[in-house]
């Protein structure tokens, strides 16, 4: 894989804080525009490097902007709620009747980039009850997340993992390979 021209690592990175800036401002003032195009162009002037490092256009392709949206809108905020009833279950019972835990869960094998990866860590760990303490690669090369999870009810990984992930990391493979 070629890696991408320094104008197009530039040029994408600029795109991306100056859309995440609109959205911050929600205001299309010349004066609030002019500001997002200076500090966009050097977040992305002193940072591009550090977060594209194969395709620079990569997330700009309609159908998985579409489907990143469609993953937090539905899925993941789904799965959000569904954690947060199941933790206030837990802490409003009147017994502490949880057992906390560390349990290595392994990863899909579609998702190999660092960008996939660190989503699906990032969705387990905004999820409450769970955080992602690390993502590994064994000598396989098979990728694993060390979740602590608070309430462990599965300890077959391949079980917990489908708990703990649910439909998240196969939105994911979606999106990120």
């Amino acid at each position: 894989m070629q890696k991408p021209s320094k104008f197009a690592v530039w040029l994408s990175t600029f795109l991306f804080c100056f859309l995440f800036w609109l959205l911050l401002t929600w205001s299309v003032a010349l004066r609030e525009v002019l500001w997002g195009v200076v500090i966009s162009a050097l977040v992305a002037a002193f940072s591009g490097r550090f977060l594209i490092h194969h395709e620079a256009f990569y997330l700009y392709n309609p159908v998985r902007l579409i489907m990143l949206a469609v993953y937090y809108v539905g899925i993941f905020l789904v799965e959000v709620i569904k954690a947060n009833l199941s933790m206030a279950k837990l802490v409003l019972s009147s017994k502490m009747d949880y057992k906390a835990g560390i349990i290595r869960v392994p990863g899909s094998p579609e998702i190999k980039s660092e960008y996939g990866l660190s989503l699906v860590a990032n969705s387990i760990t905004l999820t409450p009850g769970t955080i992602t303490m690390d993502v590994a690669e064994d000598e396989k090369g098979d990728n694993y997340y060390y979740v602590h999870w608070i309430d462990v009810t599965e300890t077959d990984r391949e079980k917990a993992g489908e708990v703990i992930k649910g439909r998240m990391e196969r939105w994911i493979g979606r999106i990120w390979k």
